[in-house]
């Protein structure tokens, strides 16, 4: 299996300059997967874009995917590397879904990123260290996030957390709270 990595952090903290770095360091051709949907009248939004799209090296190929995430991870070829930016956007995307759907959605994606053979880095936001949100979709989306993100740790060879521009390996310093079960050996 491919050396798979999520980054994740709060807005604005260099979470995806430093996916876009390590894209780049991959040696391998890389796939950009938008997930974000541009509405034209947004335009602050699509400033936001923009952004990305202007840090990207032009030789990058774009593919958009605001919804059927899982099926083009399967499509991917194996001797590319795919930034999927962001998990976030995409989860707001699928808020829609009922709880069932979302559950077949989520172990459809998990599925694809088992059976990936290309390289995979995701970025995903930050959202539950604020207050539970006052309406039932803020929860939603943040409850989905952070169990997404749990659920697509242990199939990661990396994970990062970037704050304040620094990214800290996750992976070598934390303890993961799978391993953990009744084992609490492994306690500090």
């Amino acid at each position: 299996m491919p050396d798979h990595v999520l980054v994740t952090g709060p807005s604005r903290s260099g979470k995806s300059e430093w996916a876009e770095c390590l894209a780049a360091q991959s040696q391998q051709p890389v796939i950009y997967i938008a997930t974000a949907i541009a509405p034209p009248e947004d335009t602050e939004w699509l400033q936001r874009i923009e952004q990305h799209r202007a840090r990207r090296p032009p030789e990058w190929e774009l593919r958009e995917c605001p919804h059927g995430l899982a099926p083009l991870l399967r499509e991917l070829p194996s001797n590319a590397c795919a930034l999927v930016d962001s998990l976030g956007t995409w989860v707001a995307n699928c808020l829609e879904q009922s709880q069932d759907q979302w559950q077949e959605t989520v172990t459809e994606l998990l599925a694809s990123v088992q059976g990936c053979a290309a390289q995979l880095i995701f970025v995903a936001e930050e959202v539950g260290w604020g207050v539970v949100p006052a309406y039932a979709s803020g929860r939603c989306f943040r409850d989905r996030l952070g169990e997404l993100c749990q659920s697509l740790s242990p199939l990661m060879a990396a994970v990062y957390l970037v704050t304040a521009g620094f990214a800290l390996p996750l992976h070598k310093w934390a303890i993961p709270l799978k391993r953990l079960g009744s084992n609490r050996d492994l306690l500090p």
